[in-house]
């Protein structure tokens, strides 16, 4: 099992020094949304480009601990090509996960983001986890008029 937590922190840690995404989108039907973690500064803004309900292009930009910036690397990596109900599942299961409330069964179906299952064991680091998400399920809905908050 410490082997396995080790290459999960190291998973974590290499998205948090070469974020993949990480730059804004532009051009037209693109959709933004900020998210603000106010307990440890994390922001962070998502951008998605949809062709019709499909993720087309994901991307985000912003700063903050290791745990958010990695968890929006994987997100907008996991998100490309999803359909919005599809992404809006995984953004359900990876919530229980980071929760402690997904069973191991489940856990497989989210693939390279399964590393943030330890996240549960400290539950002040969920919310650094889940701002990409909330931020992406923002953008989703087109609801960007103010930033969203872990609050």
């Amino acid at each position: 099992m410490a082997d396995l937590t080790e290459l999960y922190q190291n998973v974590i840690l290499d998205h948090n020094r070469r974020p993949r995404n990480f730059h804004p989108l532009e051009g037209e039907g693109v959709r933004k949304a900020e998210g603000y973690n106010p307990l440890c500064g994390d922001q962070l803004t998502v951008w998605l480009k949809l062709d019709g309900e499909r993720i087309d292009q994901a991307s985000f930009q912003g700063s903050g601990c290791a745990i958010s910036k990695a968890s929006a690397s994987l997100m907008t990596t996991a998100v490309r090509g999803r359909t919005r109900a599809e992404t809006v599942e995984m953004f359900e299961r990876f919530h229980r996960l980071v929760t402690g409330r997904l069973g191991p069964e489940e856990r497989e179906t989210l693939g390279k983001l399964a590393v943030f299952a330890g996240v549960a064991e400290f539950p002040i680091r969920v919310k650094c986890a889940s701002l990409p998400w909330h931020a992406l399920k923002a953008a989703l809905e087109g609801a960007a008029a103010e930033a969203v908050s872990t609050e």
